[in-house]
């Protein structure tokens, strides 16, 4: 889906890492939530509350999800899942555009 139709978005911006991580609430009217947001080149640890679906939209990063020893490469058109209250840990390789679904 490239585009969201009869959405509220929250105007605050959500700001992590000194900015190098923003994003924005998008919230459709069956009551679900995504962000869409921009990760600059760098290393990121993030927590889970809920269970997470990342889409890659642009960019080249390496994700260890939860459980793994390994590191795996997503760019644009790449997903992956973190189910709730995981920590995960990204490498942002270039500028990342992403779109965060919360299951």
């Amino acid at each position: 889906m490239s585009e969201f139709k009869n959405v509220t978005i929250e105007k605050a911006a959500n700001v992590y890492f000194d900015g190098n991580v923003t994003s924005r609430t998008v919230l459709f009217e069956d009551g679900t939530r995504k962000t869409l947001g921009i990760m600059m080149p760098g290393d990121y640890e993030f927590d889970t509350s809920v269970k997470e679906l990342m889409e890659i939209t642009a960019g080249d990063l390496d994700v260890k999800l939860p459980g793994s020893e390994d590191w795996q490469n997503f760019t644009a058109g790449d997903t992956f899942e973190v189910e709730a209250n995981e920590i995960f840990y990204l490498k942002e390789n270039t500028l990342t555009d992403y779109c965060c679904s919360y299951l």
